[in-house]
């Protein structure tokens, strides 16, 4: 099925739906890895917005993709709580060892900021491919890493 089909299967299921852009860009990540910006006017059709709308809401919340991610997402928290005890220091030992920065894909990883992972009483914290890591350092994390990209 190719990125047009599906899209209008997404599209359908919608329809008439009130509030349905959030559902809907949730369904087109879903089924494509990231939200594609060729889909921006098509979804803005169909709920009779503005392209500029859709596109505000891809960029502003974090969970959207708009290009696709690696197969191994890599989360850091930037979080007060977590930055107080030394992500600022955890992210640039990270970035330095895997030679990317935050926002980026290089290979099979992705590097991303977060905003809270909920582990404010024990920062900084991590996520790696959906497993939650309290106390997180560059070490732990860089095994970690070496381990699921082996």
């Amino acid at each position: 099925m190719n990125t047009n089909d599906r899209l209008a299967e997404i599209l359908a299921v919608h329809r008439g739906r009130e509030g349905a852009l959030l559902p809907i860009l949730h369904d087109v990540q879903a089924a494509f890895g990231h939200v594609p910006e060729d889909v921006y006017q098509p979804i803005a059709d169909a709920l009779r917005l503005g392209r500029a709308e859709v596109a505000g809401v891809v960029s502003f919340y974090h969970d959207f993709r708009a290009q696709p991610a690696g197969r191994h997402v890599i989360k850091l928290c930037r979080a007060e709580a977590c930055q107080s005890m030394g992500g600022s220091d955890l992210i640039a030992r990270l970035e330095a060892a895997l030679g990317m920065k935050l926002g980026e894909t290089k290979g099979d990883i992705t590097l991303e900021a977060v905003y809270c992972l909920g582990l404010c009483a024990c920062g900084p914290a991590a996520q790696v491919d959906g497993q939650l890591i309290g106390r997180a350092s560059a070490a732990r994390l860089e095994a970690l890493v070496a381990e699921v990209t082996a």
